[in-house]
């Protein structure tokens, strides 16, 4: 589970990006959705973050494959949370 601190880093690094729609979308998601993963989940979505912007696109656009089941999870409630506002 993430600290305070820990999420203050990861919401500097969603909405500090190269590319606007990620921190647009990444922003969103961890202020909408962050709170409600489970700690793997979340785990895995500060890892996504992690992500240099053109290797997490095309993730998110489903232009690359993932790395497994749990990336694969949290690119899908990415890709939700992009047509829901």
């Amino acid at each position: 589970m993430l600290n305070d601190t820990d999420i203050k880093r990861l919401r500097w690094k969603c909405t500090h990006r190269a590319q606007l729609e990620l921190d647009v979308l990444l922003g969103n998601f961890l202020e909408k959705h962050f709170s409600n993963l489970r700690p793997e989940q979340q785990e895995a979505f500060a890892k996504l973050v992690e992500m240099e912007d053109r290797e997490l696109w095309p993730l998110v656009v489903g232009k690359r494959e993932c790395d497994g089941p749990l990336q694969a999870e949290l690119v899908k409630l990415l890709g939700s949370a992009r047509v829901v506002t």
